[in-house]
């Protein structure tokens, strides 16, 4: 078993979608990334009528990992509904792509599952080139 199936059944185990009221719903998205130490982190989505309530599954694993364990720095993503991304899936949204270059200028190489079965990724670097916060870093 590679680390993407690690991280797919990971994700896998957290995929329930449901609705907590007629206005949230949760569980729909899921997400698997691995720390830079190697340990495996989880989240998922969680969606309510209001658009400033939302958190995508990437930010809430990228949490969980933080909060966890202090570490911001992240290896592999893999980000899916019901079924693993393909043909150019998976890939974090805007405002995830953003806090994750913030939460470490390293994140720039983390790689992202795009295809699962041809084992496709993309860096997050190649999603954000010439981003807007590399002179903070320095």
């Amino acid at each position: 078993m590679d680390i993407w199936e690690k991280l797919y059944n990971e994700a896998m185990k957290e995929y329930n979608p449901e609705e907590i009221t007629p206005f949230i719903r949760v569980h729909h998205v899921v997400c698997a990334l691995e720390s830079e130490d190697g340990t495996i982190y989880t989240g998922f989505c969680i969606e309510s009528c209001s658009g400033v309530m939302n958190l995508c599954a990437e930010r809430v694993a990228a949490l969980n990992m933080y909060l966890n364990s202090k570490q911001t720095v992240i290896k592999r993503l893999i980000a899916f509904r019901n079924e693993p991304p393909k043909a150019n899936g998976g890939m974090p949204c805007g405002a995830c792509r953003e806090f994750l270059m913030q939460l470490s200028p390293k994140n720039a190489n983390m790689e992202i599952m795009v295809d699962y079965e041809r084992r496709e990724t993309i860096t997050l670097g190649e999603l954000m080139p010439k981003w807007w916060g590399t002179e903070r870093y320095k």
